[in-house]
């Protein structure tokens, strides 16, 4: 059982890490239940309830500050109401579109809502570029959060 575990725990991994950079794939959501997997692999004998804890809260961090950051990025770069809700539709509409879609989702959707307010194009596109940079800057966030996960899972296993 114990090896069934470790091979459904590195599928995980490794699927949840290629999902930090693939859109279709719920890369945090992968790599936690990855490292559940692996703490189950061992009876939770190593890694137990508080470091399990510590990934759960870590997951649900980067899973909300990456669907938050083109919206906020938008806001920063003074898009209004129109702008801000243009910017979510597009980041959910452009997850159907894969890549593509998840890079230009926010600014397409940002630039249609404050156009669609009647702001000029410069603020528009100002917008525009602020959900993208915030979308940037989510997955880099995201990223960075899945990697510190790698490292309290190994630090509660190891030390």
């Amino acid at each position: 059982m114990s090896t069934l575990l470790w091979i459904i725990a590195a599928v995980l991994l490794v699927a949840g890490y290629v999902g930090l950079v693939i859109p279709a794939l719920p890369g945090i959501v992968l790599i936690f239940a990855g490292f559940v997997a692996a703490a189950w692999a061992e009876e939770f004998a190593y890694v137990g309830l508080v470091p399990l804890t510590l990934l759960g809260l870590l997951a649900l961090a980067a899973y909300f500050f990456d669907a938050a950051a083109g919206v906020v990025g938008a806001q920063r770069f003074g898009a209004g109401r129109s702008g801000l809700t243009g910017a979510a539709i597009g980041t959910f509409v452009g997850m159907f579109f894969g890549i593509p879609g998840i890079i230009a989702g926010p600014f397409l959707g940002a630039v249609t809502g404050e156009l669609l307010a009647r702001r000029g194009f410069r603020d528009a596109g100002f917008a525009g570029l602020g959900a993208w940079l915030g979308l940037a800057a989510g997955a880099a966030v995201k990223i960075a959060i899945a990697f510190a996960m790698a490292g309290v899972f190994l630090f509660a296993r190891f030390l």
